[in-house]
């Protein structure tokens, strides 16, 4: 994997706003594989790690074991080392998520949200409690389509909401938080975002499909949210980095390796000077 640096501004713009914005993270090359690939799934039968909420909203799970072309953003040089450097080297692949949604109905109010707003990581909040949230999961959601007239479905954030020690204030009869922003993305932008960090889904009033698909990377002792093993076949696809990523490496037979297995993005890091440091 090539080394992209996090640049000081980046690196303050995620800790303290909670997401970050990266142009330009895919080429138009690879958005339009991707598209192709993503349509492949969308107009076959298939329901393996399928998920459908609604009319407007199709999507797949695990979506790197479906079709190689997803795997190649499994240690995209653009954005995956950024990833490194705000996460550190102990962290694997928990989802990834091709989405794609609709235009919704006709009569659709531009408040309609879905999904409505929340912080991830499953149940987390109710399990740990708001004021007991660690930062442990990150997002890169790459966007294949245009969104940057409004009402486009794209993601929308609550800036530096991820410092909240309680649940979010939506003021009486509003949809949003106080300034909530609806990012204007192009095809091949990305955008990171922490598991802290609120979002909901921007209503689709436009006449064409959002395409995106979410890359999640959380730290290694979190279970992943899209499968329990990546099959053998798909472990064989990709190297040693590649294999920590996807949960596959295994330690040298019957010798005990403190956390299990060697870690080569923790060998990429030293490589690189990548020095990890907690968020304050």
């Amino acid at each position: 994997m090539e080394f992209t640096p996090l640049l000081p501004e980046q690196r303050r713009q995620f800790d303290q706003e909670g997401y970050l914005v990266v142009r330009n993270a895919l080429s138009p090359e690879q958005v339009e594989r991707l598209i192709a690939a993503g349509d492949r799934l969308m107009d076959s039968d298939l329901t393996e790690s399928r998920q459908t909420n609604s009319a407007s909203y199709d999507s797949f799970r695990n979506a790197i074991a479906l079709d190689d072309t997803f795997l190649e953003l499994l240690m995209q040089p653009t954005t995956v080392p950024l990833v490194a450097q705000l996460f550190g080297p102990h962290i694997h692949l928990c989802t990834s998520h091709l989405i794609y949604k609709r235009p919704n109905a006709p009569g659709t109010p531009p408040t309609f949200r879905q999904p409505k707003w929340h912080r991830d990581v499953a149940h987390t909040p109710h399990d740990l409690g708001h004021a007991h949230l660690p930062r442990m999961e990150m997002k890169i959601a790459y966007y294949l389509t245009d969104t940057t007239q409004p009402n486009s479905a794209v993601t929308m954030f609550a800036p530096r909401s991820n410092h909240l020690k309680e649940e979010i204030h939506i003021p009486e009869g509003a949809v949003d938080p106080a300034g909530a922003i609806e990012p204007q993305l192009r095809p091949g932008d990305a955008v990171f975002f922490e598991n802290r960090t609120y979002h909901a889904g921007a209503a689709n009033l436009t006449d064409r499909t959002t395409k995106a698909i979410m890359m999640g990377y959380a730290f290694n002792w979190m279970r992943p949210m899209d499968y329990l093993v990546q099959s053998e076949e798909l472990l064989e696809k990709v190297d040693d980095l590649g294999k920590q990523l996807l949960g596959g490496l295994k330690g040298p037979e019957g010798r005990f390796v403190p956390g299990g297995v060697v870690w080569p993005l923790k060998e990429w890091c030293a490589k690189h000077g990548v020095v990890y440091q907690p968020p304050v």
